[in-house]
């Protein structure tokens, strides 16, 4: 049967080339392209695609979920998110995942998660 590699999110930018130097900047991305019309940023096995948008409520309306090893070691080197964008405090919620939230400069959500308890689910 044919697999699915890999998802990529798409967020609406009101500016892709503040958007990408942002995610390069705060959260350790590395720029894939970087043009006023599409961006791509990509940070271990992920891509974040960028598409042109000046509509804010798009983006305050969209979010991705990333699964990921160590909850508080990433928060840790994103903690420069606050700067320009909005980042929450790891915690464990009710539903069994220990996670933290980063808001980027357009609205856009990025939920980042493990299990609180148990092995990490890949």
């Amino acid at each position: 049967m044919p697999r699915i590699t890999k998802a990529c999110p798409l967020f609406a930018s009101a500016d892709i080339p503040r958007a990408v130097a942002w995610y390069r900047d705060r959260l350790g991305f590395r720029i894939e392209r970087d043009r006023p019309d599409y961006g791509i940023v990509q940070r271990d096995m992920v891509e974040v695609h960028f598409w042109p948008c000046q509509e804010r409520h798009i983006a305050e309306n969209t979010s991705a979920y990333f699964r990921v090893e160590d909850v508080d070691g990433l928060y840790a080197q994103m903690a420069g998110a606050a700067e320009g964008g909005r980042i929450s405090a790891p915690e464990n919620r009710d539903w069994g995942m220990r996670e933290f939230y980063v808001w980027d400069p357009d609205g856009n959500l990025l939920r980042f998660g493990r299990p609180a308890t148990g092995p990490v689910v890949a």
